[in-house]
């Protein structure tokens, strides 16, 4: 029992000094971080995170984080304090607290945040994407259409450090834990803006069936508003909220891949579908080729920027539509293009073009392939493996070179669309040539071909399609419309040409002159009121055999009258046409069947009483 008494009782535990150091910190931020959350948790007019609170904010976020780490150096040394309960329950009353000012920053910012205001600010500060692989989508032109834009004044109201204060919420709800809610909350409210973003910009959720079912006269609609909204969405939906998420999830690349891809994907695959889906209607025709360049060159000119925006791994789908929307309007554009060429060749009208001006399939398909140069950048990605087949043998001279040395188009031309654009000329000049057998005189056949091919030239010149064809096509088929136009003039007025001598100046007596003369009158006569029906619609090639025959006849008529018409003076024979007459008849031939003037009742203006014929006059002048 003594022993009993006497023995020593176990010393008392000593607390370790780390424990309660420990614990001490976690009550002073305890203490700190209860009297924000009561002060604002109270308050139903301020809030924690606005311009005249912001340092207490930060203070807040602070303490919060201090929290956290002396929360870990607790449980390293008494993962039983009860402290550690009531600082856990302090920091979910803290993270809701956060979160709540979270959801409201980006709602009340609603306009700041927009994704239009963040990539406006974001290209005027040059900002670029944190992921160092991503290039930049925003070149000098981009930038100075912003830069245009900025100086509207859109955007009123909003606080100017909402991205920031959101960054700092999630750096601070990430750090400790409550990654997950704040994500939640972020993704909720960007989805929606996102969701109404595209509906405002007309984009619709629609199958195939329903887009194959629609009439064209619903669809091209649909398609210009695509056309609208795709860049829109692209440059300033999308690309403002990689920016945004970019920004406020800084700390983690995991978590801006995935908040984003979440928020943008599902909008962007319903954009992006569209162009696939309406690229595989069936009724596709060669007048709806346009449309359908416009979409493919809008992708085309986005995709680069489409990859730095949907850059991540898990935005892999966006960037597969693209490019099977990218390929599908491109197997359209190539449908369509087959189709009209099969077109001119099925062409079979019969009806002789009056006057031998230029007919409507040379309008046509001309009007046609320089509206389609216009794409020339997106029809050489097209055609680039699109080889070339000749259906059936062409007439030789159709071939510039002629003879042994004829070339077709693909022998000529190193890039497909230049092979493909010439092709299509070849078989419409082939078709024009057809067409001017049937005209019974052959001056006016060769008028035809003449006025046709300048036609044709004159488009290629004052388009794209010098760029496709080069200077030396146009050097080469300017040469072939000289040819017609020779032709032409000497089929024309070959008669009057010959009634004349070779030599005016040759003596002759008044009764060889008077024969001439009868002949030249008669001749030039005849010619003129055939031709005066006939047409040279384009005034360069107009002039320019005016020109020519004014040259070749004038100086001979000229100098034989002034020579022989004194002989005639007492002569009761009548000189009909003077020099000064057949200028004024030149003048006012090849405007169409009424000249350029009036028809009007004239005699020539010789001297005596001779004969009379109806001619017309320009402007109705007479002789």
């Amino acid at each position: 029992m003594g022993k009993h008494l006497f023995r020593s009782s176990p010393p008392p535990e000593k607390q370790p000094p780390h424990q309660s150091l420990a614990e001490t910190a976690v009550q002073e931020c305890m203490s700190n971080i209860t009297t924000v959350i009561s002060k604002w948790t109270s308050s139903t007019d301020e809030f924690l995170f606005s311009t005249n609170s912001r340092r207490e904010a930060e203070e807040f976020v602070e303490a919060v984080r201090h929290l956290h780490s002396t929360m870990h150096r607790l449980v390293a040394v008494n993962p039983s304090s009860e402290k550690l309960i009531y600082a856990q329950n302090l920091m979910q009353s803290a993270m809701n607290l956060l979160e709540s000012e979270f959801h409201r920053v980006l709602k009340a910012n609603r306009e700041y945040l927009d994704p239009e205001s963040v990539s406006l600010r974001s290209c005027r500060s040059s900002r670029r994407f944190s992921t160092s692989t991503v290039t930049s989508i925003s070149d000098s032109e981009d930038e100075g259409s912003y830069e245009e834009n900025a100086e509207e004044p859109r955007f009123s109201g909003g606080d100017s450090d909402a991205m920031d204060d959101l960054k700092m919420i999630a750096d601070c709800m990430i750090s400790t834990g409550y990654a997950k809610e704040c994500v939640k909350v972020y993704k909720t409210v960007r989805r929606s803006i996102v969701d109404e973003t595209l509906h405002n910009l007309a984009v619709e959720r629609l199958t195939l069936h329903q887009i194959q079912k629609m009439d064209w006269e619903i669809l091209e609609p649909k398609i210009k508003s695509w056309l609208r909204a795709v860049k829109l969405a692209v440059r300033t939906l999308f690309f403002g909220e990689r920016i945004l998420a970019d920004h406020v999830f800084s700390s983690s690349t995991n978590i801006v891949e995935a908040s984003f891809t979440d928020i943008t994907q599902e909008g962007a695959l319903t954009l992006f579908t569209f162009s696939e889906n309406a690229a595989k209607i069936k009724k596709l025709s060669p007048e709806k080729m346009f449309r359908f360049l416009d979409m493919y060159e809008s992708l085309a000119n986005l995709f680069v920027e489409i990859e730095s925006i949907f850059y991540f791994d898990s935005a892999a789908a966006v960037r597969s539509q693209v490019i099977n929307s990218l390929a599908r309007l491109g197997d359209a554009v190539r449908f369509m293009m087959t189709d009209f060429e099969t077109m001119i060749q099925k062409e079979t009208s019969k009806t002789l073009i009056v006057g031998g001006g230029v007919h409507p399939l040379t309008r046509y398909v001309m009007n046609y392939l320089s509206f389609l140069a216009d794409y020339n950048e997106s029809i050489a990605v097209i055609f680039e493996n699109w080889q070339l087949t000749v259906p059936s043998p062409l007439p030789e001279s159709l071939f510039l070179s002629g003879g042994d040395d004829a070339t077709h188009p693909e022998d000529l031309y190193s890039s497909p669309v230049s092979v493909r654009i010439a092709w299509v000329i070849l078989l419409t000049l082939c078709k024009i040539d057809g067409k001017a057998q049937p005209y019974k005189d052959v001056a006016m056949s060769y008028l035809f071909l003449a006025n046709n091919l300048q036609y044709v030239v004159v488009k290629v010149r004052s388009s794209n399609l010098k760029l496709l064809l080069g200077d030396d096509w146009v050097a080469r088929h300017e040469g072939k419309v000289n040819q017609y136009a020779e032709k032409f003039e000497k089929l024309a007025w070959g008669k009057v040409l010959t009634s004349l001598p070779e030599n005016p100046a040759e003596e002759i007596t008044p009764e060889e002159a008077r024969e001439l003369f009868a002949r030249f009158n008669d001749e030039f006569e005849a010619a003129y009121r055939k031709q005066i029906s006939w047409v040279i619609p384009d005034p360069k090639l107009r002039d320019q055999i005016k020109i020519s025959l004014s040259q070749k006849l004038m100086v001979v008529c000229t100098e034989f009258y002034e020579i022989n018409r004194f002989g005639l003076g007492g002569d009761t024979f009548n000189v009909r046409y003077t020099p000064e007459d057949i200028g004024n008849y030149l003048s006012d031939l090849y405007f169409g069947s009424r000249g350029s003037g009036s028809s009007s009742t004239t005699t020539g203006s010789g001297s005596g009483s001779g004969s009379t014929t109806t001619v017309k006059s320009r402007g109705g002048r007479s002789h």
